[in-house]
């Protein structure tokens, strides 16, 4: 009974990491499809479908079903053992494609390429091999790494795909940490490596923890806990933080650039509600739009009821505004943005509210070219009634110590 209870307990422990893996692969899924000729996507979907493979495998409950279905025991053995180190080597793969770029046909390149292909083939071949030339009659679901240790083939076995693994683990870390610290990375990108460096990192403690148990059983020790207790944390601990680091550049950039699309759409709405006092309309209400296309339309119906609204701009007004704002301490960039407030609110005043502009020619009126392309900056200044009230207020000082105001023009 409390066999059957930890073979459970450790079955859960490695859906968790399958789970996130999956989780991984499923994100990653539309971006593979839609863009499946792109070689690096097409080896990270595989790289993430291979470490779930793994787990998925390497589960007690699977290892029994593999060893019955087949019929022979402990199949499962070169079957997760090959799993492993084809992860290694596509590990390696990836990481040398893309921190080198696919354009990079450089001799030292190809060759590091084919080195890894070769020896980590020549490695899961020589691990079948040698699991047909051993005896392993007594079928181990937890335990087989340390239980077989000393039996002739499977002991060399054992160490085999321990030191491809451990070797691709050491490699992958290094490369990953050294792009780490190059300059000009994106932030998501950034973070999305040291995850991986410290998936890959943790995965070194599963080997030394593997190794150890097995080297002690060739001394005449039992540190079996560290294989059978110690590791498989480890290793679902190292699964979830490189499922996080492959996840983050593409979910973290995602949910950026979403953000960036509400924020915009939420900063034009106060310029969108003075728009709706001179148009009598409002731009058309999407519920289940996207993102992208709400803020399309607000800017478009912003731009529609500022155009013929710039018409009645006083350009006078607007550059006293500028620079009265100045005089206040804003910058340039705030200052004209103010300048633009005020005098759009001034126009919406000469219109009269919920008016509609009055059409006529548009000739030796101001180009409103700028107007039209500063919409996210003068919404935003609208947002400040008494910053603005104090713009206009320096504004109209100025004009009264200039002289008696020019004839609003019509």
């Amino acid at each position: 009974m409390s066999l059957a209870l930890e073979l459970s307990e450790c079955s859960v422990s490695f859906w968790i990491p399958t789970g996130v893996l999956a989780v991984a692969l499923a994100i990653k899924l539309p971006t593979i499809i839609r863009l499946w000729k792109e070689p690096l996507l097409r080896a990270v979907g595989g790289l993430l479908l291979l470490a779930c493979c793994v787990f998925v495998f390497v589960t007690p409950s699977t290892i029994a079903w593999t060893n019955r279905v087949t019929g022979v025991p402990n199949i499962s053995a070169p079957w997760v053992y090959s799993l492993l180190t084809a992860f290694s080597g596509s590990c390696l793969l990836l990481i040398i494609a893309w921190r080198n770029g696919l354009s990079d046909r450089s001799s030292a390149t190809r060759r590091a390429m084919r080195w890894v292909i070769s020896v980590y083939s020549g490695v899961i071949v020589a691990l079948w091999v040698l699991f047909a030339l051993a005896d392993t009659p007594v079928e181990r679901l937890r335990d087989l790494d340390t239980y077989y240790a000393d039996t002739p083939f499977m002991r060399e076995e054992i160490l085999l795909y321990l030191l491809a693994h451990t070797l691709a683990t050491v490699i992958t870390s290094r490369l990953i940490w050294n792009w780490v610290r190059t300059d000009g990375l994106d932030a998501w990108l950034r973070w999305g490596l040291k995850f991986l460096g410290m998936g890959y990192a943790t995965q070194l403690v599963f080997d030394a923890a593997k190794l150890t148990a097995v080297v002690a059983r060739w001394t005449g020790h039992d540190l079996d806990l560290l294989s059978t207790d110690v590791a498989p944390p480890v290793a679902c601990l190292s699964a979830v933080l490189i499922a996080v680091g492959f996840i983050l550049p593409h979910a973290g950039q995602y949910l950026h650039d979403r953000w960036r699309v509400r924020l915009a759409h939420r900063e034009l709405g106060p310029l969108d509600q003075l728009m709706r006092t001179v148009d009598g309309h409002r731009a058309p209400l999407l519920l289940r739009a996207a993102p992208e296309l709400r803020l399309t339309r607000r800017e478009t119906f912003i731009r529609d009821a500022l155009l013929p609204l710039a018409r009645h701009v006083d350009d006078d007004l607007r550059t006293r505004s500028h620079d009265a704002a100045l005089a206040l301490g804003h910058g340039p960039q705030r200052a004209k943005a103010l300048a633009e407030a005020v005098a759009i609110l001034d126009a919406v005043g000469a219109v009269g509210s919920g008016g509609r502009a009055a059409d006529g020619d548009e000739a030796g009126h101001p180009d409103p070219t700028d107007l039209l392309r500063e919409i996210g900056a003068v919404s935003r200044a609208l947002r400040h009634p008494e910053v603005i009230d104090a713009v206009r207020a320096r504004a109209a000082a100025a004009a009264e110590a200039a002289g008696p105001p020019l004839p609003h023009r019509r």
